[in-house]
């Protein structure tokens, strides 16, 4: 038995609602499902979540509202809605590249993150995808940084979403990048750079540390200028930011990156300055039918580098 629902009632929500987060419930004291969310979100007062379920917005593992009292039970699923007031527009649109019935995929503009996160809940590619297709079942296959443009791929069918996630999981898949940067003319190409990589300060950072390398990523040239050259780069492990890590360590760091080789103090985006990198294809055998299959966008910036503005 899971969480006690109120019977048959579904949640209050609307068509522009981004698809419910998800959360296992974790081992705990609590008697609630409202006293562990309030211990698992300390962020989110307790006013806060008693009128999410009193507006049905806290749900669930079969989409049906619960009620403020329902018990506590570990390993229960609970679906929620977040809620951002005065969510922040992002007016770059997304374009669709391919979609049939087990997968979307789409190229994300800059500065849209790929699913509900931090001060995004409306205004990310899952939602939208989400409303245009009308198929709450979408689910990212993987994640690219909200300032990164390019190519996200995302399973539309439960039934074939394991088969896709293990492309993934089992490095099946192989992903290209574009991105701008300064020269590194004395470095031999192709180059690979190996490194570990492991969470910095802030939390949100990656930084390099000595020991045994879990990150490794493939470089080679595609254009030359005289103030910045296109780089092209295959990531072999997919770790959080690994590029710009990568890059910024070589001594090159991607055009308007806020964040490597050093933090820049935070402040709204500037859409005419968008971080330099591009998802560009994304390469695979179908794991449905064998079938080769690649999928490729253009980035908006030219290939033949300018000099940096």
């Amino acid at each position: 038995m899971g969480p006690t629902s109120l019977p048959g009632i579904r949640p209050i929500s609307s068509a522009d609602d981004p698809p419910p987060s998800r959360l296992q419930l974790p081992p705990g004291p609590w008697a609630t499902v409202l006293e562990a969310l309030c211990a698992h979100f300390p962020a989110v007062d307790e006013a806060t979540w008693r009128d999410r379920f009193a507006r049905g917005r806290v749900l669930d593992a079969d989409g049906c509202a619960l009620d403020v009292s329902a018990a506590y039970r570990v390993g229960a699923e609970v679906r929620y809605f977040r809620e951002v007031a005065d969510e922040q527009g992002i007016p770059f649109a997304e374009t669709v590249i391919h979609a049939d019935a087990h997968l979307v995929v789409a190229c994300k503009p800059h500065f849209l993150s790929v699913a509900p996160t931090g001060a995004y809940v409306r205004e990310t590619l899952l939602t939208r995808l989400v409303r245009r297709f009308d198929n709450p079942s979408l689910v990212p296959l993987h994640r690219i940084d909200r300032d990164t443009a390019g190519l996200v791929m995302f399973s539309a069918d439960p039934g074939s979403r394991a088969a896709y996630h293990a492309l993934f999981r089992e490095r099946r898949i192989r992903k290209h990048y574009l991105a701008i940067a300064p020269p590194l003319p004395d470095l031999a190409f192709p180059h690979v750079h190996r490194s570990r990589l492991e969470r910095g300060e802030p939390f949100f950072r990656m930084r390099e540390v000595p020991g045994e390398p879990n990150s490794e990523t493939r470089i080679e040239v595609v254009a030359r200028g005289a103030h910045a050259w296109t780089y092209r780069l295959e990531p072999v492990t997919g770790r959080k930011h690994q590029l710009r890590v990568h890059l910024a360590a070589l001594g090159a760091p991607i055009l308007h990156d806020r964040l490597y080789p050093v933090l820049q103090q935070q402040r709204p985006d500037d859409h005419a300055r968008p971080l330099r990198l591009f998802a560009h294809a994304l390469a695979f055998d179908d794991p449905l039918d064998g079938a080769s299959r690649r999928f490729v966008a253009t980035p908006h910036f030219a290939v033949a580098p300018t000099p940096p503005e």
